[in-house]
Formats: C-alpha cells, structure tokens, sequence
C-alpha cells in the first residue's frame, strides 16, 4: 500500500502549497504601495575638461585602454607581482572588508523580512496541586489542574507608506557601500605594499652606497695612516679620516635598521610573522619605463571606489527621508492567533478549540515636535553627505593633481641628480690623484668624497620618491576599479525566503567571497599564501 507522503497527488499538492506560500510572499513584498522617499539623482558637478598637472608617465592623448586590476604589473618586477599576489589572497584587513559586506547584506535580509508575515507556535504544559488546608479553598473543589494548550500566533504590518521599503532599500545601498569600501582596502593594501615594496628598495640601494663608501673610507685611512708615518701627513688629517668614517658606518647601521623595519611592514601585508618572511637585498634601483593610460576627470567619478562609497551613502540617506515620512501617516498591523486548549492531551476536538484575529490602526496626533524634528534631521543629514560627496571628489582631483606634478618634477630631478652624481665622482677621483701627489690637501679630500657620498644617497632618495609617487598616482586614478564593479540590487540577497540549506556564506557578489569552509586556511603564518 502506498503511503500518503509517496503518493503522486500528495506530492503534487505539496508543489502547488508551496509554490503558492512564494507567490503570497512575493505579493507581500511587492504589494501596492506610496514610496514617500524624493526622486535621488547623484549631484552632478562642473569639472574641468583637463588634469593641470603632466607627467612622462600619462601619455599625451587619451589611452584607449584603461589602468587594469593587475597594475603592479607596469613596474615590471617579478617579486613585486608575487607579494601583491600573496598580500590579496591572505591579508587578513582586507578578508575582513569582506566579512563587513557579508554582514551588510545579512542586515538587508533583516529588515527586508519585515516585509513578509511572521509565524510561529507554542506549546505549554503544567499540572497544580493546591494545598487542602488552603485558607481559600472551597469544599468539594478539585485540588489537582493540569493544563495542556497548543497554538500559533502570525502578525504583519502591510507597509503601505514604503517605511520598510525604504529601510530596505537603504540597507541595500549601505552593502553597496562596503562593497566599494572592500575595492578601497584593496586597492590601498595593494599600493601600501607597493609603496614599501619601493622604499625597501631605495633603503637597499643607500646601503650599497654607504658600504662602498665605507670600503673607500678604510682604504683612504691606510692611506692616511701611511702618510703620517711617514711624516707626510698630520694627526689631524687622520683624524678627520677616521671621523668621516665612523660616521659613514653609523649612518650604515641606521639605514640597515630601516631596512629591517619595512621588511616586517611587508611580511605583516602578506600575513606572514615578521621572523620568517626575508627579502633578499640588491644593490641597485632601477626606474621602469611605462605609461599610465590617462583617465580624464569626468571619468575618475566612476573609477574610484571611495567616490562610490560616499555616492552609495547618499543614497541612503536619501531613503531615510522616505521613513521620516512615512512617521506622519497612519501605521496598520494584522495579527492572528488561535490553537487547542484543555486539561488533558486530548486537543484536537472543536470544543477544545480557540482563536482571536484583529486589527491596529495608531496615528500620532502630537508628539512634541518629535517627527518634525526626525524628518528635519534627515534632510540635514542628507545634506551632510552631499557636501562629503563634494569633499571626497575635489581630494580625489587633489590627489590626480599632486600624482602628476609631482612624478613631472621628480623625474626631471631624477636626471639632474645622476648627472650630478657622475660629477662629484669625477671631482672625487681628481682629488685622490691630486691627495696621493701632494697636490691637495685631506680636508679637500674628505669634501670630495662627502660631496659624492651625499649626491649618490640623494639620487637614490629621488628615484624612491619618484616609484612611491608613481604608485599613489596609480591608487589616485583608480587603480583599474570600476564602478562596474559594484553589485547590483537584486545581487544583495544572500539568500532565498525559503532557503534551509547552503546558509554557511552567501554566494559571492561583486569579485567578493570570504572562506567560510576553512577561514584558517591561512593561520600558518610561517609560509607564504599561495593565490
């Protein structure tokens, strides 16, 4: 014999209650309704057609391609790609960017299902026993109750004034915003561990300098020494030897102290402990040769993730003079109750059974200027965050401008500079030849090799600032986001209303997943993530 549950009509029927529970939900949520929020449009500025400042590094027409995600790349350094690879996959700020925009959307969920009727039952059970000697207790009456009831409750709020619409509405647009705040941490961990990436660099290369100075110097002292023996030269002249020695090893030590310190500024980016992440040094630093596609000032709006963040706040705050509205009308709520009450197990019989249904209708009269003030406050707010739209766009054009006057100067300076370089290291030479004959003296000597130590670690410095400037530059334009990128609407839920299963992560949405499965995967902080 086929059971109820096997039979084909009992599983049909299943289909069609729940196919019909979605369309009531559906209706629930999409019912008729007033939206009291005003008509949003993102303020619309008058900007100039043009950057003011240049630099080698933007070409002279606009490119028709654009910075790409991956623009580490333009520096053309192969360790460079691996670390920012290693920092994207792992870092653990940048994992909890994500982890706020999963929050954000489950907030969204929250306040959405205030949209759809809630449900619920009860069951309760209890049996008394009363005293016999009770002062009150009425003779012949039952000393013994028991009480068993089993019941449900449902209540909803048709929202007829779009109050929870618009909160809705608002909680969507705030995930959106943590969207673009996760595309703004990336973006700035990427030009972080670029920018000390590049200063780890420069350190490399003034300590090469300095230790070559330092050989020069001991070889100038023995030198010096000789000379003294033999009558040639004075104690002072060994004495200023040996000062500008010690000095130069001092400096060395500082510099190599350096060195060390943004080496674990760069391990703790790529989620390894300081203790066990190296970089091996080199001798030199070298400036790439590439161009910048440049992005014009009407589309940097679209391409930089903290416009978009404060553009998705305002939009919110938007919303939230629809529900300062929405106080001023009058609010309805449904609630329905009923069950089976007795004093033994045996429920279900019609006599057994109890029910209540109603309806609430509240319109406040006067509160004291409360609402006023609400919705007062909210145009206020949302004005706020105009004029913070208008502050975040002019530092990005600030920010577009420095990146390019400065890369124009430094790159001039970086020429002048190696030219003086080769100078003072020609003058340096001379005057050894000149010392060595007895042409010149110590003291023109040590000014020599000052004169070149220093012009050789400025060099150095200038070609550093000019990578780290050309990397906030990069972060300036955008880095290769998009507003594209940004989830749409309908992509903020992270689940079905009627979903039980798969609830450990929402799918992703907008490039941004978390790892909900293993989110100790990179917990072994003595080897690099693999992306």
């Amino acid at each position: 014999m086929m059971s109820k549950k096997s039979h084909p009509q009992w599983r049909v029927s299943r289909r069609y209650g729940v196919l019909l529970l979605a369309l009531n939900l559906s209706a629930c949520i999409n019912g008729p309704a007033v939206d009291l929020a005003p008509d949003y449009q993102p303020d619309h500025f008058v900007i100039p057609d043009s950057w003011r400042g240049a630099s080698p590094f933007v070409k002279a027409e606009p490119a028709d391609n654009e910075l790409r995600p991956d623009w580490w790349q333009l520096f053309n350094d192969p360790l460079l790609n691996t670390l920012e690879q290693q920092a994207t996959a792992a870092n653990p700020d940048l994992q909890a960017a994500a982890e706020r925009f999963v929050q954000a959307r489950d907030e969204m969920m929250k306040v959405r299902s205030n949209l759809i009727p809630h449900a619920g039952i009860e069951f309760g059970a209890s049996k008394n026993k009363q005293s016999e000697n009770s002062l009150f207790h009425a003779p012949g009456s039952q000393i013994h109750d028991a009480q068993v009831s089993l019941g449900g409750i449902a209540s909803w709020e048709p929202d007829f004034w779009s109050s929870i619409r618009n909160a809705t509405r608002a909680e969507i647009y705030r995930a959106e915003e943590r969207a673009a705040d996760f595309g703004n941490a990336r973006l700035s961990l990427q030009a972080e561990l670029a920018a000390n990436y590049f200063m780890l660099r420069g350190l490399d290369a003034q300590s090469a300098i300095y230790q070559r100075s330092v050989a020069l110097y001991q070889k100038s002292l023995e030198l010096v020494n000789a000379r003294f023996e033999g009558a040639i030269a004075s104690a002072l002249d060994v004495a200023r030897v040996e000062s500008l020695l010690y000095t130069t090893e001092t400096k060395l030590a500082q510099i190599q102290g350096e060195r060390q310190v943004v080496e674990h500024a760069i391990a703790i980016l790529v989620n390894q402990a300081p203790a066990s992440f190296k970089i091996d040094p080199v001798a030199t630093l070298k400036l790439p040769h590439f161009s910048i596609p440049r992005t014009l000032p009407s589309t940097l709006l679209e391409r930089r993730p903290d416009i978009a963040a404060m553009e998705r706040r305002m939009a919110q705050a938007n919303r939230g003079i629809g529900i300062a509205r929405a106080a001023f009308y009058p609010n309805v709520s449904f609630s329905l109750g009923g069950g089976y009450e007795n004093n033994s197990f045996d429920l279900f019989k019609a006599a057994e059974s109890f029910w209540s249904f109603g309806t609430a209708v509240s319109l406040p009269i006067f509160q004291g200027g409360f609402r006023r003030a609400q919705l007062q406050q909210s145009w206020s707010a949302y004005r706020e965050t105009e004029d913070q739209y208008r502050s975040t766009i002019l530092n990005a054009f600030r920010e577009v401008e420095n990146g390019l006057s400065l890369t124009n100067r430094l790159t001039a300076a970086a020429e002048r500079q190696s030219a003086a370089v080769e100078a003072t290291l020609k003058a340096q030479n001379l005057t050894m030849d000149l010392y060595q004959g007895g042409l010149a003296s110590s003291l023109e000597l040590i000014y020599a090799q000052v004169a070149t130590l220093t012009a050789s670690v400025d060099a150095v410095q200038i070609k550093t600032d000019l990578l780290k400037n050309s990397v906030a530059l990069v972060r300036a334009l955008g880095g290769g986001w998009e507003r594209g990128q940004l989830p749409a609407d309908e992509q903020i839920q992270p689940f079905g209303v009627l979903q039980y299963s798969g609830l450990d992560k929402p799918l992703s949405a907008g490039g941004i997943d978390v790892n909900a499965d293993n989110n100790g995967v990179n917990n072994d902080l003595t080897r690099p993530a693999m992306p």
